[in-house]
Protein backbone atom coordinates (compact mmCIF):
# COMPACT_ATOMS: atom_id res chain seq x y z
CA UNK A 1 0.00 0.00 0.00
CA UNK A 2 1.35 3.46 -0.77
CA UNK A 3 1.65 5.94 1.99
CA UNK A 4 -0.16 9.07 1.94
CA UNK A 5 -0.04 12.45 3.37
CA UNK A 6 -2.56 13.89 5.89
CA UNK A 7 -3.19 16.87 3.41
CA UNK A 8 -4.37 13.63 0.68
CA UNK A 9 -5.81 12.03 4.15
CA UNK A 10 -8.48 15.25 4.73
CA UNK A 11 -10.19 14.08 1.14
CA UNK A 12 -10.12 9.78 2.04
CA UNK A 13 -13.96 9.02 2.56
CA UNK A 14 -14.75 6.40 5.83
CA UNK A 15 -14.54 3.66 2.99
CA UNK A 16 -11.42 4.12 1.64
CA UNK A 17 -9.72 4.45 5.88
CA UNK A 18 -10.03 0.92 5.39
CA UNK A 19 -7.74 0.45 2.59
CA UNK A 20 -5.00 3.60 2.91
CA UNK A 21 -2.25 3.70 4.39
CA UNK A 22 -1.61 6.79 6.62
CA UNK A 23 1.50 8.72 7.26
CA UNK A 24 1.57 11.78 9.61
CA UNK A 25 4.33 13.88 8.21
CA UNK A 26 6.25 16.51 10.88
CA UNK A 27 8.93 19.04 9.84
CA UNK A 28 12.38 16.57 9.93
CA UNK A 29 13.93 19.91 11.46
CA UNK A 30 11.22 19.79 14.27
CA UNK A 31 13.15 19.48 17.90
CA UNK A 32 10.18 16.92 18.73
CA UNK A 33 9.26 18.87 22.51
CA UNK A 34 6.70 21.47 21.84
CA UNK A 35 6.13 25.05 23.93
CA UNK A 36 2.33 25.15 23.36
CA UNK A 37 -0.18 22.92 25.67
CA UNK A 38 -0.52 19.92 25.43
CA UNK A 39 -2.44 17.46 23.13
CA UNK A 40 -5.84 17.91 24.90
CA UNK A 41 -7.88 20.42 24.01
CA UNK A 42 -11.12 19.64 25.76
CA UNK A 43 -12.49 21.46 29.29
CA UNK A 44 -11.58 19.00 32.05
CA UNK A 45 -14.79 17.49 34.06
CA UNK A 46 -13.42 18.45 37.48
CA UNK A 47 -11.71 21.18 38.57
CA UNK A 48 -9.20 18.98 40.87
CA UNK A 49 -5.64 19.62 40.95
CA UNK A 50 -2.89 17.40 40.19
CA UNK A 51 -0.42 16.10 43.15
CA UNK A 52 2.68 17.17 40.88
CA UNK A 53 3.32 19.14 38.09
CA UNK A 54 3.55 17.14 35.15
CA UNK A 55 0.79 14.28 36.06
CA UNK A 56 -1.86 15.33 33.54
CA UNK A 57 -2.24 17.56 30.32
CA UNK A 58 1.92 17.37 29.37
CA UNK A 59 3.39 19.20 26.69
CA UNK A 60 2.68 17.86 23.18
CA UNK A 61 5.60 15.97 21.54
CA UNK A 62 5.64 14.97 17.75
CA UNK A 63 7.46 12.63 15.93
CA UNK A 64 10.03 14.01 13.86
CA UNK A 65 10.53 11.61 11.03
CA UNK A 66 7.62 10.04 8.74
CA UNK A 67 5.40 7.72 9.72
CA UNK A 68 2.25 5.13 8.88
CA UNK A 69 -0.16 3.32 10.40
CA UNK A 70 -1.50 0.60 7.56
CA UNK A 71 -4.56 -1.08 7.90
CA UNK A 72 -2.96 -4.95 6.63
CA UNK A 73 -6.57 -6.63 7.66
CA UNK A 74 -9.79 -6.15 8.27
CA UNK A 75 -11.31 -9.43 8.77
CA UNK A 76 -11.01 -9.49 12.25
CA UNK A 77 -13.87 -9.80 14.47
CA UNK A 78 -13.87 -7.87 17.58
CA UNK A 79 -10.53 -8.46 18.48
CA UNK A 80 -9.41 -7.94 22.28
CA UNK A 81 -5.46 -9.32 22.55
CA UNK A 82 -2.57 -9.35 20.35
CA UNK A 83 1.24 -10.98 20.95
CA UNK A 84 3.89 -12.12 19.12
CA UNK A 85 5.02 -15.75 17.79
CA UNK A 86 8.62 -16.30 17.84
CA UNK A 87 8.28 -16.94 13.92
CA UNK A 88 7.19 -13.14 13.63
CA UNK A 89 3.49 -13.69 12.92
CA UNK A 90 0.48 -12.36 15.64
CA UNK A 91 -1.57 -14.53 17.95
CA UNK A 92 -5.21 -12.51 18.55
CA UNK A 93 -7.99 -13.29 20.53
CA UNK A 94 -11.12 -12.61 19.50
CA UNK A 95 -13.70 -11.28 22.21
CA UNK A 96 -16.72 -14.31 21.19
CA UNK A 97 -14.30 -17.20 21.95
CA UNK A 98 -11.68 -17.82 19.67
CA UNK A 99 -7.86 -16.78 18.41
CA UNK A 100 -6.30 -16.61 15.78
CA UNK A 101 -3.06 -15.83 13.37
CA UNK A 102 -2.17 -13.04 11.33
CA UNK A 103 0.95 -12.99 9.07
CA UNK A 104 2.84 -9.62 9.37
CA UNK A 105 0.91 -9.37 5.59
CA UNK A 106 -2.49 -9.44 7.11
CA UNK A 107 -3.75 -13.08 6.23
CA UNK A 108 -5.28 -14.54 8.93
CA UNK A 109 -5.58 -18.12 9.60
CA UNK A 110 -8.86 -20.14 10.51
CA UNK A 111 -10.38 -19.94 14.13
CA UNK A 112 -8.35 -21.51 16.52
CA UNK A 113 -10.42 -24.34 18.62
CA UNK A 114 -10.30 -26.04 22.22
CA UNK A 115 -10.77 -22.75 24.28
CA UNK A 116 -13.33 -22.99 27.02
CA UNK A 117 -16.62 -21.35 26.56
CA UNK A 118 -16.54 -17.72 27.55
CA UNK A 119 -19.23 -15.12 28.27
CA UNK A 120 -19.01 -12.48 25.80
CA UNK A 121 -21.81 -10.40 27.12
CA UNK A 122 -21.23 -7.03 27.54
CA UNK A 123 -17.63 -6.47 28.41
CA UNK A 124 -16.50 -9.90 28.75
CA UNK A 125 -15.19 -12.32 26.37
CA UNK A 126 -12.09 -14.18 25.73
CA UNK A 127 -9.72 -11.13 26.46
CA UNK A 128 -5.79 -10.86 27.34
CA UNK A 129 -3.12 -13.30 26.14
CA UNK A 130 0.50 -14.08 26.37
CA UNK A 131 2.86 -16.73 25.53
CA UNK A 132 5.21 -18.34 27.85
CA UNK A 133 8.92 -17.29 27.59
CA UNK A 134 9.45 -20.84 26.18
CA UNK A 135 7.09 -20.84 23.55
CA UNK A 136 9.32 -22.12 20.98
CA UNK A 137 10.10 -25.57 22.79
CA UNK A 138 6.77 -26.29 25.22
CA UNK A 139 4.12 -24.23 23.08
CA UNK A 140 2.34 -22.75 26.10
CA UNK A 141 -0.26 -20.01 26.06
CA UNK A 142 -2.04 -17.80 28.63
CA UNK A 143 -4.66 -16.14 28.82
CA UNK A 144 -8.10 -14.21 30.45
CA UNK A 145 -11.15 -14.33 29.80
CA UNK A 146 -14.88 -14.01 31.38
CA UNK A 147 -16.19 -17.68 33.11
CA UNK A 148 -19.66 -18.32 34.14
CA UNK A 149 -19.66 -19.99 37.36
CA UNK A 150 -22.03 -19.93 39.85
CA UNK A 151 -23.19 -16.85 40.94
CA UNK A 152 -22.64 -15.31 37.92
CA UNK A 153 -19.40 -14.54 36.44
CA UNK A 154 -15.40 -14.18 37.12
CA UNK A 155 -12.05 -13.01 35.72
CA UNK A 156 -10.41 -16.43 34.96
CA UNK A 157 -7.02 -17.29 33.82
CA UNK A 158 -6.37 -20.44 31.53
CA UNK A 159 -3.64 -22.32 29.84
CA UNK A 160 -3.47 -24.34 27.13
CA UNK A 161 -0.56 -26.04 24.85
CA UNK A 162 -1.01 -25.02 21.32
CA UNK A 163 -1.06 -27.28 18.36
CA UNK A 164 1.60 -28.42 16.40
CA UNK A 165 -0.65 -28.26 13.08
CA UNK A 166 -2.10 -24.68 14.41
CA UNK A 167 -5.74 -25.64 14.38
CA UNK A 168 -6.36 -26.23 18.37
CA UNK A 169 -4.97 -25.60 22.08
CA UNK A 170 -5.00 -29.00 23.64
CA UNK A 171 -4.83 -29.57 27.70
CA UNK A 172 -6.69 -25.67 27.88
CA UNK A 173 -6.90 -25.73 31.95
CA UNK A 174 -8.36 -22.71 34.17
CA UNK A 175 -5.27 -21.72 36.38
CA UNK A 176 -6.91 -19.33 38.23
CA UNK A 177 -10.51 -17.63 39.06
CA UNK A 178 -10.39 -13.77 40.31
CA UNK A 179 -14.02 -14.17 43.08
CA UNK A 180 -16.14 -13.10 44.36
CA UNK A 181 -18.52 -14.52 41.25
CA UNK A 182 -20.62 -11.63 40.03
CA UNK A 183 -24.10 -11.18 37.84
CA UNK A 184 -22.91 -8.58 36.14
CA UNK A 185 -20.66 -8.15 32.55
CA UNK A 186 -18.81 -4.88 33.31
CA UNK A 187 -15.27 -4.56 34.38
CA UNK A 188 -13.63 -7.45 34.06
CA UNK A 189 -9.82 -6.16 33.90
CA UNK A 190 -8.60 -8.77 31.34
CA UNK A 191 -4.63 -8.21 30.61
CA UNK A 192 -1.61 -10.81 31.31
CA UNK A 193 1.79 -11.18 31.13
CA UNK A 194 5.09 -12.50 32.47
CA UNK A 195 7.21 -10.71 34.50
CA UNK A 196 11.10 -10.82 34.53
CA UNK A 197 11.19 -13.98 37.82
CA UNK A 198 8.55 -16.04 35.03
CA UNK A 199 5.42 -15.43 36.82
CA UNK A 200 1.93 -14.53 35.34
CA UNK A 201 0.75 -10.85 36.21
CA UNK A 202 -3.11 -10.47 36.08
CA UNK A 203 -5.28 -7.29 35.85
CA UNK A 204 -8.50 -7.89 37.31
CA UNK A 205 -11.72 -5.18 37.83
CA UNK A 206 -14.00 -4.49 40.30
CA UNK A 207 -16.94 -5.55 38.24
CA UNK A 208 -18.08 -1.81 37.69
CA UNK A 209 -21.26 -1.78 40.35
CA UNK A 210 -21.58 -0.04 43.65
CA UNK A 211 -22.21 -2.98 45.29
CA UNK A 212 -18.71 -4.60 43.99
CA UNK A 213 -16.66 -1.31 43.96
CA UNK A 214 -15.76 -1.31 47.43
CA UNK A 215 -14.19 -4.76 47.17
CA UNK A 216 -10.94 -2.95 44.94
CA UNK A 217 -9.66 -1.69 48.55
CA UNK A 218 -10.75 -5.30 50.43
CA UNK A 219 -7.53 -7.97 50.44
CA UNK A 220 -9.82 -11.00 51.11
CA UNK A 221 -11.36 -9.99 47.53
CA UNK A 222 -9.73 -10.94 43.70
CA UNK A 223 -11.34 -8.09 42.10
CA UNK A 224 -9.88 -4.53 41.49
CA UNK A 225 -6.29 -6.10 41.44
CA UNK A 226 -3.43 -6.92 39.96
CA UNK A 227 -2.68 -10.68 40.71
CA UNK A 228 0.82 -12.61 40.36
CA UNK A 229 1.06 -16.13 40.22
CA UNK A 230 3.11 -18.84 38.87
CA UNK A 231 2.26 -20.82 35.32
CA UNK A 232 -0.09 -23.48 37.71
CA UNK A 233 -1.93 -20.40 39.14
CA UNK A 234 -0.76 -20.38 42.60
CA UNK A 235 0.39 -17.32 44.37
CA UNK A 236 3.99 -16.71 43.48
CA UNK A 237 7.33 -16.69 45.49
CA UNK A 238 8.01 -13.27 47.07
CA UNK A 239 4.66 -11.59 46.76
CA UNK A 240 4.03 -8.99 48.92
CA UNK A 241 2.18 -9.08 52.40
CA UNK A 242 -1.33 -7.53 53.06
CA UNK A 243 -1.67 -7.09 57.03
CA UNK A 244 -5.22 -7.82 57.34
CA UNK A 245 -6.56 -10.59 57.95
CA UNK A 246 -7.45 -13.00 55.04
CA UNK A 247 -5.49 -11.65 52.54
CA UNK A 248 -5.24 -13.29 49.73
CA UNK A 249 -1.48 -14.28 48.86
CA UNK A 250 -1.86 -14.11 44.81
CA UNK A 251 -2.53 -10.09 45.34
CA UNK A 252 0.73 -7.48 43.91
CA UNK A 253 -1.22 -4.39 43.93
CA UNK A 254 -5.30 -3.23 45.17
CA UNK A 255 -7.28 -0.40 44.85
CA UNK A 256 -8.08 -0.61 40.77
CA UNK A 257 -10.82 -0.16 38.62
CA UNK A 258 -10.76 -1.23 35.29
CA UNK A 259 -7.38 -2.39 34.59
CA UNK A 260 -6.75 -2.80 30.57
CA UNK A 261 -3.59 -2.34 30.27
CA UNK A 262 0.08 -4.00 31.33
CA UNK A 263 3.80 -3.53 30.18
CA UNK A 264 7.05 -4.04 31.53
CA UNK A 265 9.40 -1.39 31.25
CA UNK A 266 12.22 -1.93 29.16
CA UNK A 267 15.12 -1.21 31.40
CA UNK A 268 13.57 -1.36 35.08
CA UNK A 269 11.52 -4.32 34.81
CA UNK A 270 9.08 -2.75 36.69
CA UNK A 271 5.26 -3.79 35.65
CA UNK A 272 3.24 0.08 34.37
CA UNK A 273 -0.18 -0.16 33.97
CA UNK A 274 -3.69 1.38 32.31
CA UNK A 275 -6.91 1.36 34.03
CA UNK A 276 -10.23 3.23 33.14
CA UNK A 277 -11.36 5.97 35.34
CA UNK A 278 -15.34 7.02 35.36
CA UNK A 279 -15.77 10.00 34.00
CA UNK A 280 -12.59 11.54 33.27
CA UNK A 281 -9.58 10.02 35.69
CA UNK A 282 -7.96 7.38 33.68
CA UNK A 283 -4.76 6.49 35.18
CA UNK A 284 -1.59 5.16 34.08
CA UNK A 285 0.17 3.20 37.33
CA UNK A 286 3.84 2.57 37.92
CA UNK A 287 3.53 -0.45 40.24
CA UNK A 288 4.89 -1.52 42.84
CA UNK A 289 4.36 -4.64 44.97
CA UNK A 290 1.70 -3.88 48.32
CA UNK A 291 0.67 -1.01 47.37
CA UNK A 292 -2.55 0.51 47.14
CA UNK A 293 -3.90 2.67 44.09
CA UNK A 294 -7.05 4.02 45.58
CA UNK A 295 -9.81 3.16 44.10
CA UNK A 296 -12.61 4.32 44.56
CA UNK A 297 -11.46 6.34 47.97
CA UNK A 298 -9.27 8.57 46.13
CA UNK A 299 -10.21 9.73 42.13
CA UNK A 300 -9.70 12.42 39.48
CA UNK A 301 -12.96 11.32 38.09
CA UNK A 302 -16.49 11.94 38.59
CA UNK A 303 -19.67 9.50 38.52
CA UNK A 304 -21.42 9.60 34.94
CA UNK A 305 -24.11 11.19 36.38
CA UNK A 306 -22.35 14.23 37.27
CA UNK A 307 -22.08 13.54 40.63
CA UNK A 308 -19.05 13.03 42.50
CA UNK A 309 -17.51 9.94 44.00
CA UNK A 310 -16.86 9.51 47.36
CA UNK A 311 -15.34 12.27 49.74
CA UNK A 312 -14.58 13.56 47.23
CA UNK A 313 -10.83 13.31 47.50
CA UNK A 314 -7.96 12.70 44.98
CA UNK A 315 -4.91 12.28 47.50
CA UNK A 316 -4.96 10.70 50.72
CA UNK A 317 -1.77 8.96 52.95
CA UNK A 318 -1.24 5.50 51.75
CA UNK A 319 -2.64 5.75 48.71
CA UNK A 320 -0.54 5.83 45.25
CA UNK A 321 -1.11 8.96 42.90
CA UNK A 322 -1.30 7.77 39.05
CA UNK A 323 2.30 8.69 37.42
CA UNK A 324 -0.14 10.28 35.01
CA UNK A 325 -3.75 11.05 34.41
CA UNK A 326 -6.49 11.91 31.54
CA UNK A 327 -9.92 13.74 32.21
CA UNK A 328 -11.56 13.64 29.48
CA UNK A 329 -11.07 9.64 29.42
CA UNK A 330 -9.41 8.29 26.34
CA UNK A 331 -10.61 5.01 27.50
CA UNK A 332 -6.66 3.07 27.65
CA UNK A 333 -6.59 -0.14 26.91
CA UNK A 334 -3.25 -2.43 26.03
CA UNK A 335 -0.14 -0.65 26.07
CA UNK A 336 3.44 -1.54 25.12
CA UNK A 337 6.90 0.13 25.38
CA UNK A 338 8.81 0.54 22.39
CA UNK A 339 12.33 -1.22 21.93
CA UNK A 340 12.57 -1.45 18.52
CA UNK A 341 15.29 0.48 16.18
CA UNK A 342 13.00 1.29 13.21
CA UNK A 343 12.13 4.67 14.88
CA UNK A 344 15.05 5.97 17.34
CA UNK A 345 13.15 8.56 18.83
CA UNK A 346 10.27 6.00 20.27
CA UNK A 347 12.74 4.33 21.98
CA UNK A 348 11.56 2.89 25.51
CA UNK A 349 8.39 5.50 24.80
CA UNK A 350 5.05 3.45 26.10
CA UNK A 351 2.53 3.40 23.61
CA UNK A 352 -1.35 2.85 24.37
CA UNK A 353 -4.10 1.59 22.57
CA UNK A 354 -7.31 4.41 23.37
CA UNK A 355 -10.47 3.32 22.88
CA UNK A 356 -13.02 6.33 22.85
CA UNK A 357 -10.17 8.70 22.40
CA UNK A 358 -9.97 6.92 18.63
CA UNK A 359 -6.37 7.19 18.60
CA UNK A 360 -2.68 5.23 19.76
CA UNK A 361 -0.87 7.57 22.77
CA UNK A 362 2.59 8.05 22.68
CA UNK A 363 4.10 8.82 26.04
CA UNK A 364 7.51 9.83 26.86
CA UNK A 365 8.65 8.94 29.83
CA UNK A 366 12.06 10.17 32.05
CA UNK A 367 12.91 8.99 35.15
CA UNK A 368 9.41 7.79 35.42
CA UNK A 369 7.58 11.11 35.01
CA UNK A 370 5.51 11.53 31.74
CA UNK A 371 7.23 14.88 29.97
CA UNK A 372 5.61 14.79 26.54
CA UNK A 373 2.68 13.07 24.68
CA UNK A 374 1.61 12.23 21.25
CA UNK A 375 -1.36 11.09 19.54
CA UNK A 376 -0.92 8.52 16.49
CA UNK A 377 -3.74 7.64 14.00
CA UNK A 378 -6.56 9.77 14.64
CA UNK A 379 -7.50 10.08 11.27
CA UNK A 380 -8.65 6.35 11.22
CA UNK A 381 -11.38 7.17 13.91
CA UNK A 382 -10.67 3.56 15.40
CA UNK A 383 -11.41 2.09 19.09
CA UNK A 384 -7.96 0.80 19.42
CA UNK A 385 -8.28 -2.31 22.01
CA UNK A 386 -4.40 -3.33 21.91
CA UNK A 387 -0.92 -2.95 20.77
CA UNK A 388 2.28 -4.88 20.79
CA UNK A 389 6.16 -5.09 19.12
CA UNK A 390 6.29 -7.49 16.50
CA UNK A 391 9.31 -9.08 16.05
CA UNK A 392 10.15 -7.03 13.12
CA UNK A 393 10.47 -3.85 15.84
CA UNK A 394 7.43 -2.69 14.32
CA UNK A 395 4.48 -1.55 16.49
CA UNK A 396 0.78 -3.68 15.65
CA UNK A 397 -2.38 -2.62 17.29
CA UNK A 398 -6.05 -4.05 16.52
CA UNK A 399 -9.16 -2.15 16.79
CA UNK A 400 -12.98 -3.15 18.07
CA UNK A 401 -13.95 -2.76 14.33
CA UNK A 402 -11.42 -5.60 13.19
CA UNK A 403 -8.82 -3.60 11.87
CA UNK A 404 -5.27 -5.00 12.25
CA UNK A 405 -2.60 -2.19 11.82
CA UNK A 406 1.06 -1.82 11.56
CA UNK A 407 2.65 1.21 12.26
CA UNK A 408 6.26 1.46 11.49
CA UNK A 409 8.45 4.59 9.19
CA UNK A 410 7.35 5.32 6.16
Amino acid sequence: MKAITNSILVGCSLLLLSSCSKTELVDDNDTGLTDGPGVETSQPNTNYAPAFAGQTRVKAVRTTVAFQGTAISTGLTAPWGITALPDGRLLITQKAGTMRIATTSGTLSLPISGIPAVNSSGQGGLLGLCIDPQFASNRMIYWVFSENVTGGTQTSVAKGRFAQNEQSIENATVIYRAGPAYNGTLHYGGRILFDRTGNLIVSTGERSDLATRPLAQSVTSGLGKIIRINTNGQPAAGNPTFSAAGALPELYSIGHRNPQGLALHPTSGEIWQSEHGPRGGDEINRLQAGRNYGWPTITYGIEYSGSAIGAPIQQQNGLEQPAYYWDPVISPSGMVFYTGNRIAEWQNNLFIAALSGTHIVRLVVENNRVIGEERLLTSENQRFRDITQGTDNMLYAITDGGRLYRIDRS
